[in-house]
This record gives structure tokens, sequence and C-alpha cells, in this order.
């Protein structure tokens, strides 16, 4: 894609270098992921007639609508994507994006379990866009606060049990 990330800039290994999303409509999907990606402190990087990217540091995230898509629906438990996590800051300002985000076209999810749904030790919030991807915000521990003891079997079973 032109206009790529600088080539003077050198990421270590294994940095995410930008994700892809395809998107039925390009309008909302701005909409909505430019709300939420400049609420983490991303932005705007390319913009062009089919799409649009964020940038944050070395990592971008593209919106496009492709003529080459084969489909017009996003299901996140087939197998491909099934979401996107984000470090979202501290507890605060995690409930403070899942209280906005139905303004902007998300819809919270597993909101019975909310702030925990991800396990007993982890904070997040859970929200679908209008094309059925799904992002976590994730709060940062405060430092002062001592991590769950919760097995890995224990924690995949909850996070599976939250899908």
């Amino acid at each position: 894609m032109a206009g790529a990330v600088n080539d003077h800039e050198r990421a270590p290994a294994g940095t995410l270098h930008h994700v892809e999303l395809w998107v039925p409509d390009l309008a909302r999907a701005v909409a909505e992921w430019g709300w939420l990606l400049g609420e983490l402190g991303y932005e705007i990087f390319q913009d062009w007639p089919q799409g649009r990217s964020w940038r944050l540091r070395m990592t971008y995230l593209v919106v496009e609508q492709s003529a080459a898509m084969t489909a017009t629906v996003h299901d996140r438990r087939r197998p491909g994507l099934n979401h996107l996590a984000f470090h979202a800051g501290g507890s605060d300002r995690v409930d403070v994006l899942h209280a906005q985000a139905a303004g902007h076209g998300w819809t919270p999810l597993f909101t019975d379990r909310y702030p925990h749904a991800g396990g007993p030790g982890h904070y997040a919030a859970y929200l679908a866009s209008t094309d059925g991807f799904e992002v976590e915000l994730v709060a940062a521990r405060s430092g002062h606060e001592a991590p769950a003891k919760v097995s890995a079997a224990d924690a995949a079973r909850d996070l599976a049990d939250s899908y």
C-alpha cells in the first residue's frame, strides 16, 4: 500500500505493521472506527476514495471498501479474525469508552459481566461495530493491585463462555 510507514523508521521484528479490515460501508466504518481510534490516540494517516487509515506510532489500521470483497458480512465466530484488543489506559478510561460507545455505532458486548467478561483479573470492555468487528479495550493495571490468581484453564473457559 502506498504511503506506508516511513522507510527510515525501524520497528523491532514482530511489531505489528498494520491491520486491514474490509468493510461493506466505508462511511459508516470511518465514523465508527474514526471515533474509537481517535479516542485511543490514533491519527488519520491515509485517506483515499475507497479507504482510510489511522496510525499510532509505527502501526496503522485500515478500513477499506474493496471491489474485490466476496461477501458483505463479517462474522467474528467463523474462522478468521475474532477480535482486536487495544490497550486503553486505566479502568476509568475504559469505563468512559464503554459508556460512550453506543453513541458512536458500537454495541457493548457481555454487559452482564462488564468489566470482567474476560475473567476476574481482567478489566476490559468488549464492543462490536455495526459490521460485526469486535474490539476489546483492555485496562492497564494500576500497579497497586495483585493480579488475580486464575489458572490458564479457568481463564480459557471464562473467555470461551463469553462467546
